[in-house]
């Protein structure tokens, strides 16, 4: 599922305002992160593997052309941000108690802009993974950006040079050991072949595609691509529902033996969806119920306390 702004906050005051809570008027990042860790094992319950979070979030909005809040984990130069870290440590923290993967993505190309220049976009990349690593965390996987063949500014976050991020993210190392990489492209795109060489995995989105039929294909279509080798496929991003349908994008995706990433952007009332603060993260709608439903009667699981990572 994409549950994005986990660890979200806006650091503009011209729009802060948008995100205030029902009940006390005000924005407040920590309860945002405190609410999601502590909806997460109901996810697992249902039988939930994974779920995306992002350095800069994903558009408030669900769908935004101009964006100008300020979610950012990433300072201008590169550096991290420790609030953000510090949020972001506690739902990884979670995540690995349960026995949940988290893709944890670096840019999104709403806020890719408020970094300096390439070498920042650089630092940024090798601070993230060098976080990651020296946590100790083995339940992280690493998507570059989100979506890089839309409106990035900085050419190495753009389809033609990501590959060079995801081969860095790949070469960085703590005792042998490193995180897996990829990215992902826009609704119903392939990845290049670039792409496809240099990642550990693939990263589709469904945004847009309302055939299930065509999602089966793009699966199908991955495998064909030159420089293709063996390893998963995800969409982690899909805005289509149909839950009481046969057939539906997530059925097409499973049938493929590809994961499917349930996206619902919801609006900004602390009831619908998973991403327009303020987000209320527990199943508080018919269509998550639905989706939550349909994950535990493919999965048929129960969940529990499966922690993955060595003790730090």
């Amino acid at each position: 599922a994409r549950m994005v702004q986990g660890i979200f906050d806006d650091r503009n005051p011209e729009t802060v305002g948008r995100w205030a809570y029902p009940d006390t008027g005000r924005w407040d990042p920590e309860r945002n992160t405190r609410e999601f860790v502590a909806a997460m094992p109901e996810w697992r319950r249902h039988g939930l593997l994974a779920f995306t979070l992002c350095l800069q979030g994903g558009s408030p909005q669900g769908y935004s052309r101009e964006q100008p809040w300020h979610n950012s984990a990433i300072e201008a130069d590169g550096s991290l941000r420790p609030d953000y870290l510090a949020r972001l440590d506690r739902i990884l923290e979670r995540a690995d108690a349960l026995g949940m993967a988290v893709i944890l993505s670096i840019f999104y190309f709403g806020q890719d802009e408020r970094l300096s220049d390439e070498a920042a976009v650089i630092r940024a990349v090798d601070a993230a993974v060098d976080w990651v690593l020296d946590h100790g965390y083995r339940n992280v996987l690493i998507e570059v950006n989100n979506e890089c063949d839309v409106r990035y500014d900085h050419s190495i976050l753009q389809p033609h040079r990501v590959h060079e991020l995801i081969v860095r993210v790949r070469q960085r190392t703590r005792n042998g050991r490193r995180l897996l990489a990829g990215t992902s492209y826009g609704g119903g795109a392939l990845p290049g072949e670039n792409v496809v060489r240099a990642s550990d995995f693939l990263l589709l989105h469904g945004n847009g595609v309302d055939d299930p039929a065509r999602i089966a294909a793009m699966v199908r279509a991955c495998r064909r691509i030159p420089g293709w080798h063996s390893m998963p496929i995800l969409f982690n991003e899909d805005d289509h529902f149909d839950f009481d349908r046969p057939r539906n994008n997530m059925t097409a995706a499973i049938g493929e033996y590809a994961s499917w990433g349930y996206f619902d952007p919801g609006v900004s009332n602390y009831r619908d969806g998973f991403q327009c603060p303020p987000v209320n993260w527990g199943l508080s709608t018919d269509r998550k119920r639905a989706f939550f439903r349909q994950v535990r009667e493919i999965t048929g699981e129960t969940g529990g306390d499966r922690r993955t990572t060595d003790d730090r």
